[in-house]
């Protein structure tokens, strides 16, 4: 917990066959989950959207990925990468940061690129952060009462981070089915492109439910489709490949799409 010696739970990692599921623990991969090609680790949209935004901030900040999977592990065993309400006493947000302790307000602490931010900013102020034991650097910024508890999580962290920040086609997928849109589409675009440009470059809000990024890569086609569901997003292009929350991705060769392109739900 962050700013007190105050403890969590310490969560038991399930591995069951081929599935490491980090919320139901033992459930194979199932729609509404995303999944890490070539690994066992399964998701929710949620945790998903969130690691994506770790990712991004500490990518923006030029950060080796070590900072990714160090970030990660600790939002695991924290909060399981879900941007909650409450917490021990104080405790707020992905990282169960203390607004009592100096971290940000309650409001800031539950936004997730400010509390990144604020992580990061502890985390390269320890000596040695990026080659030492992940248990050891990230208890020197949380000061958890469980010291040893996110070193069950580097695996998972390490996969994931591996996937959010790859320029491989298709390391990350997910699946869920699309809500009913809710609101114009002329206002959904607009917000969406505030997301992107907070967090994955720079929009162009375009005709018919459709935002273009621009000098966008992988990391951040993965992004999108990570987010695709609070984003309500009904298809994410790429190259030549095209992903869709009912299938995942699908190469289209021959059909590319010139750029990063992001479609809502109309």
């Amino acid at each position: 917990m962050a700013g007190l010696w105050a403890p969590l739970l310490v969560v038991v990692v399930a591995v069951v066959g081929l599935s490491w599921d980090t919320d139901s623990q033992g459930v194979p991969p199932v729609a509404g989950r995303c999944t890490v090609a070539g690994s066992p680790v399964t998701v929710t949209n949620e945790q998903a959207a969130n690691a994506a935004t770790i990712a991004a901030v500490a990518r923006s900040r030029g950060l080796p990925a070590r900072a990714t999977v160090i970030a990660l592990a600790t939002a695991q065993q924290e909060s399981r990468l879900r941007n909650l309400s409450y917490g021990d006493r104080d405790s707020l947000g992905l990282f169960q940061q203390r607004p009592s302790q100096g971290w940000g307000t309650p409001e800031q602490v539950q936004d997730p690129v400010y509390a990144t931010g604020k992580f990061l900013d502890g985390l390269v102020e320890v000596p040695g952060w990026d080659a030492g034991r992940l248990t050891e650097v990230a208890q020197a910024v949380q000061r958890s009462g469980f010291p040893e508890a996110y070193q069950q999580w580097e695996e998972m962290g390490t996969a994931l981070a591996t996937a959010l920040l790859t320029d491989t086609p298709a390391a990350l997928s997910c699946t869920f089915t699309p809500a009913d849109a809710a609101g114009p589409v002329d206002a959904r675009s607009a917000a969406v492109a505030d997301v992107v440009r907070r967090e994955a470059g720079s929009p162009t809000v375009l005709p018919d439910g459709v935002v273009s990024v621009a000098a966008a890569g992988w990391p951040e086609a993965t992004w999108a489709v990570a987010h695709a569901q609070n984003l309500q997003l009904t298809q994410v292009r790429f190259g030549e490949w095209t992903w869709t929350p009912d299938i995942g991705w699908q190469q289209n060769t021959g059909q590319d799409a010139g750029g990063l392109l992001l479609q809502l739900a109309v």
